[in-house]
């Protein structure tokens, strides 16, 4: 029996050292890029936002916001009881050809999740894409929901601005990032996110990292104003080495804000009395979980932002392709609508794809959400079921970073 214990404990030991072989050799894949180094950490310690070795928000920011030991939130969320996080059907999307787009046009067009396509003093602005319909660094942890992965790096122009609001999974795809290098003429994105796109073999020339309140004019017409956020960042357990931020598109004609990923927070006032009025904005209100409320809005939180900022019009955003908290997948659509009630400014709900005109025509967006959620109930398999529900815990309990 001695001799048996001895061997089984053996055998545990081999196949323990043999995962952490088999992690480390994994975590060498370019799709978890680079953290920052040589001249880049200069210009990231003369930051104000940063200290410590690492970036902080404005106001202190808890990451977990509850008391519950991990061992049971695990417990919980793989075998507890839960909603429906992914619609039982197809997602309603359209699909527009960019390349045909004018110009001159000002609009925008939601390409699922945090992703936009934007025309705006004729530039061509893409926000956040990913075209991937895996966003985590584990495979079928985060599959995108049926319909919605319509769009492609091959459908898109050429683009003039490449904006990223920070470096996690569901904003930056390696896969997307890599298939539209050679159609990027410029990328912004917060403090030591370069350095990904540096491992990823982009020209840093055309890199430029920023920090909150930073405004970079791409050509005389436009605008870019960084803004804070609310978040974190980080592409394994190293956090916060890189910058979150959101931005602010600012022309003669038009301002528009995309808030990024965000928990609700004193900084939308201060956006709104420096940047605002805006004509539409873009708010997180999509994956909020009370295990994590400090970094994502949930929707009347987003409703009460959008008020701080002064905004004219609202749309959801960080929601309809994703499944990253345990709510049900239309939730955050549906509370909005309620939120939105009796607000100062305008809720439009467009579908994926459909284009959202900024000369102040008459547009009209349904409940798409509704039609959605009227197709009875598939099968979901149990392993992906199983890998979604380990993937939210390991969220809550920091060990993935995919928000």
């Amino acid at each position: 029996m001695k001799k048996f214990c001895s061997r089984f404990l053996m055998i545990c030991a081999g196949i323990v050292v043999l995962g952490g072989i088999g992690i480390a050799a994994y975590l060498q894949h370019p799709l978890f890029g680079a953290l920052p180094s040589g001249e880049w950490l200069e210009r990231i310690a003369r930051s104000p936002n940063h200290a410590d070795g690492a970036f902080h928000n404005q106001i202190d920011t808890p990451m977990r916001t509850t008391e519950q030991p991990e061992w049971s939130m695990w417990l919980e969320t793989i075998f507890g009881e839960k909603g429906q996080p992914r619609p039982p059907g197809t997602i309603p999307a359209i699909k527009t050809d960019l390349g045909a787009l004018d110009p001159a046009q000002d609009l925008v067009i939601w390409l699922g999740h945090s992703s936009y396509f934007v025309q705006l003093a004729g530039q061509r602005i893409l926000i956040d894409p990913v075209f991937s319909s895996n966003a985590a660094p584990v495979p079928r942890a985060n599959l995108a929901f049926e319909g919605t992965s319509l769009y492609t790096a091959q459908d898109m122009p050429k683009i003039d601005v490449l904006l990223v609001t920070h470096d996690h999974y569901d904003h930056l795809d390696y896969p997307s990032i890599l298939a539209l290098q050679a159609k990027v003429r410029r990328v912004v994105a917060g403090l030591g996110v370069g350095a990904h796109f540096e491992a990823w073999g982009y020209d840093m020339d055309i890199v430029r990292e920023v920090d909150w309140f930073d405004v970079v004019e791409p050509t005389p017409g436009l605008q870019i104003h960084v803004t804070p956020a609310r978040h974190f960042s980080g592409r394994t357990l190293t956090r916060n080495r890189s910058l979150w931020v959101g931005f602010a598109l600012v022309s003669p004609e038009r301002r528009l804000f995309f808030s990024g990923d965000s928990g609700y927070a004193p900084h939308f006032v201060e956006i709104g009395r420096r940047l605002g009025p805006f004509d539409w904005v873009a708010l997180d209100m999509g994956q909020y979980d009370p295990r994590w409320a400090n970094v994502h809005m949930n929707p009347e939180q987003a409703a009460q932002a959008a008020e701080d900022l002064r905004a004219k019009v609202l749309t959801p955003a960080h929601a309809g392709r994703f499944s990253i908290s345990p709510h049900d997948w239309d939730d955050p659509f549906k509370r909005i609508t309620v939120a939105s009630q009796g607000r100062s400014y305008a809720l439009w709900t467009p579908e994926i794809g459909r284009p959202i005109h900024l000369d102040g025509r008459a547009q009209a967006f349904s409940a798409w959400w509704e039609e959605a959620s009227s197709f009875k109930p598939g099968f979901t398999p149990f392993f992906t079921a199983r890998i979604s529900a380990i993937t939210l815990t390991a969220i809550s309990a920091g060990v993935l970073l995919p928000m």
